[in-house]
């Protein structure tokens, strides 16, 4: 266990280095023109989440820990800001991609300079450095690795809408062949009392605070994640048409937006194909099905007599038959930016697919949000969101626990979002 600052600072150094590093290394493959477009509000230009990133750390650490610090550019605090409030006026979300300047290179040249600052600061001996600076820089990392997820996501978005179909990897896909999966077996969770939140002294966001006690039913939840190929036999049944598994708001959403079939998926030649970070692909039936937004997760729930689990089901399904994480999990690092197929007595409750629950983002028992601008970061979006588990594919594999709450509304399908069922006893 990490005790002293200079223990902390070190290590920190260390991931400060390599988690900067990453963001240019997932960048690297873009053109500079795949850099500026914005298609859709929730994706962000990919120039500007390494802008955003570097921004953080300027102005949440350097601004406020270095004497007389000189900023690269006065106006990037505007364009870079996205939602602190606190942090002054910034450019509106759906207004990122009109950002032609900076160009590409000149945010690397951004990312340079605040990045040579921080080691300068993290390395001088002078420097002031507590334990709220040393907060502040790991918040930063955190983030900057969430950013770099969402990297992921706009890209596959960007390039999976351009009608060339344009791999972003132009290495062959080596994850796993098929595999042949059998019918779902269900891990059984008995009724009983259960801690649920994150209780440690290791980082951790502030909605995965405190920990407190749930009453669960007893229930079954499925050993893996529903499937391609189980989700093709509901889309080919006419779930998209059959509005009695569907929600309202969901029904509203399938008839307003025209909804027959999942998120890249294509019909060519009379035969189902979706596009990946490879470029247009096949289906492969026995791989975690992805981009289901929620509505599409529930329906197809229903149509299969079962139902989501809730988030406090899937922890305490996870702690009890996935505590640790498991070689084989599939996160950024293993560069296949896609949900790969079960493998072994792997219950895929780490990485692959976030998991909607059917549970709604609300604060736990006793959750506090710090008085700073950085208490904005999730307190305030508690409203009209969903909670998803797990980590997924685009996911850093040293970002994740049990307990890290991701959230996003229903409707949305850009993430790599899957899920599996549960059902009473």
């Amino acid at each position: 266990m990490l005790t002293t600052v200079a223990d902390r600072l070190q290590l920190l150094t260390q991931k400060f280095k390599a988690i900067r590093q990453q963001s240019e290394y997932l960048a690297r493959p873009l053109r500079p023109e795949d850099t500026v477009v914005q298609p859709i509000i929730d994706v962000s230009p990919p120039k500007w989440h390494l802008g955003h990133t570097t921004w953080f750390f300027e102005e949440f650490l350097l601004n406020e820990y270095v004497p007389n610090y000189q900023r690269f550019h006065p106006r990037y605090n505007y364009l870079f800001n996205s939602y602190y409030e606190g942090a002054g006026d910034r450019v509106q979300r759906a207004y990122r991609g009109n950002m032609t300047r900076p160009t590409k290179d000149e945010i690397i040249e951004y990312r340079k300079y605040v990045t040579a600052q921080v080691l300068d600061y993290l390395g001088n001996p002078n420097s002031k450095i507590d334990d709220r600076a040393l907060y502040i820089l790991d918040v930063g990392l955190n983030h900057e690795q969430q950013h770099q997820e969402l990297l992921v996501y706009d890209i596959k978005y960007i390039l999976g809408h351009n009608p060339l179909f344009p791999a972003y990897s132009e290495k062959e896909f080596e994850g796993p062949k098929e595999s042949n999966i059998k019918e779902a077996a269900f891990l059984e969770v008995g009724e009983g009392t259960y801690d649920i939140g994150y209780d440690g002294e290791e980082f951790h966001f502030d909605n995965e605070e405190g920990k407190h006690k749930v009453f669960l039913h007893a229930f079954e939840i499925m050993d893996r994640l529903v499937t391609v190929g189980e989700f093709k036999e509901f889309v080919e049944a006419g779930g998209y048409k059959d509005y009695k598994v569907w929600l309202e708001e969901g029904w509203k959403w399938v008839n307003t937006h025209q909804v027959d079939t999942p998120f890249y998926w294509f019909e060519v030649e009379g035969e189902w194909h979706h596009f990946t970070h490879h470029g247009l692909e096949k289906l492969k039936l026995d791989a975690p099905m992805t981009h289901v937004n929620f509505y599409e997760a529930d329906a197809f729930a229903k149509w299969k007599g079962m139902r989501l689990p809730t988030e406090f089901e899937w922890e305490a399904a996870a702690r009890m038959y996935a505590p640790q994480m498991p070689a084989e999990a599939n996160f950024v690092d293993t560069e296949h930016y896609r949900p790969i197929p079960k493998q072994g007595n792997n219950h895929q409750f780490w990485g692959d697919v976030w998991e909607w629950t059917n549970s709604a983002y609300l604060p736990y028992p006793f959750y506090h949000a710090e008085d700073s601008t950085l208490g904005e970061y999730n307190g305030k979006f508690m409203i009209n969101q969903m909670v998803l588990r797990g980590g997924s594919c685009a996911t850093p594999r040293d970002h994740i626990r049990l307990t890290y709450r991701n959230f996003f509304h229903p409707h949305l399908q850009w993430l790599f979002n899957g899920f599996r069922l549960a059902r009473h006893k």
